[in-house]
């Protein structure tokens, strides 16, 4: 039985210990916003948060996450869709498919909350999710935009 926090709830799932940590949440929480996307934690598709660090789900077996860790999926960064990346995604037009927005847009957060002012370059070395529609310019100006506008420090 593996017993973690996800979104602020306590949750207990009976899988193996070495399930990733993604099909926990997709499979036996029923949390699909993460998605899978390589296996191999290369792609970012599956991206969540362990204590504010984004961090990639399908290669973290459920037995290296302990009831004191904090996991963040895209349903727990908001659920209303009201977070200031989410409302740059839209005006920015980022996702075409979609399929990696989640995870892009975990990563984005982790970011702004270590570092609020990132540079183009700091994007470009932190952003390592890969979008098959190459939206890359786009997310890059939505994070900027939320940067500049000082959103992610309001409470």
């Amino acid at each position: 039985m593996a017993k973690f926090n996800v979104n602020g709830t306590m949750v207990e799932v009976a899988v193996p210990d070495d399930t990733p940590l993604l099909w926990a949440i997709r499979e036996q929480i029923g949390l699909t916003g993460t998605k899978y996307g390589c296996g191999v934690a290369q792609c970012g598709a599956c991206t969540v948060h362990i204590d504010g660090v984004a961090t990639r789900s399908c290669s973290l077996p459920v037995s290296a996450v302990t009831p004191e860790m904090k996991i963040v999926t895209i349903e727990g960064l908001s659920p209303d869709g009201r977070h200031p990346l989410q409302q740059a995604w839209i005006k920015h037009e980022v996702p075409q498919c979609g399929f990696c927005q989640s995870g892009m847009l975990m990563a984005a957060a982790a970011l702004l909350q270590s570092n609020p002012k990132p540079t183009e370059a700091d994007i470009a070395s932190e952003m390592t999710n890969i979008c098959r529609c190459g939206t890359y310019n786009k997310v890059k100006a939505a994070i900027l935009d939320v940067a500049g506008s000082g959103a992610m420090g309001r409470g």
